[in-house]
């Protein structure tokens, strides 16, 4: 067994294939578990359960957006590393997330290296 605790990154976002996209490249780094909800609704639910270690969320989804995710978990939580996932076309979108309390953000479409790479950092790989 690992000696790496394991650490688990939830990935919001309600499109199917970029979620399956981005875990597919998350399990290039050993030690981690993904774990998946649909929008921001679906991920505060899954937060209360799984205390992830890092959350990577898209902006635009329905019932709650990623920006309102972050503001949402920033009222209880300083700490968790959240990256909000912007529409290259709109810089306003990674301006808006780092406001809300984003550390980082990635563009669509998704680069794995740099997804990787900003993982990585963001959790002490």
């Amino acid at each position: 067994m690992s000696s790496n605790p394991t650490k688990t990154v939830l990935v919001v976002d309600d499109s199917p294939t970029v979620r399956q996209l981005i875990e597919i490249n998350l399990k290039k780094l050993p030690g981690l578990r993904v774990v998946t909800a649909v929008d921001g609704k679906d991920a505060l639910e899954k937060i209360k359960t799984e205390a992830p270690s890092l959350i990577l969320t898209d902006v635009n989804m329905p019932n709650m957006s990623g920006l309102e995710l972050v503001a949402a978990v920033r009222e209880s939580d300083k700490k968790t590393p959240i990256v909000v996932i912007t529409t290259k076309g709109d810089p306003g979108d990674a301006e808006k997330g780092l406001a809300a309390g984003a550390n980082a953000y990635i563009t669509k479409p998704i680069n794995g290296a740099q997804l990787i790479e900003t993982v990585r950092s963001l959790l002490g790989l």
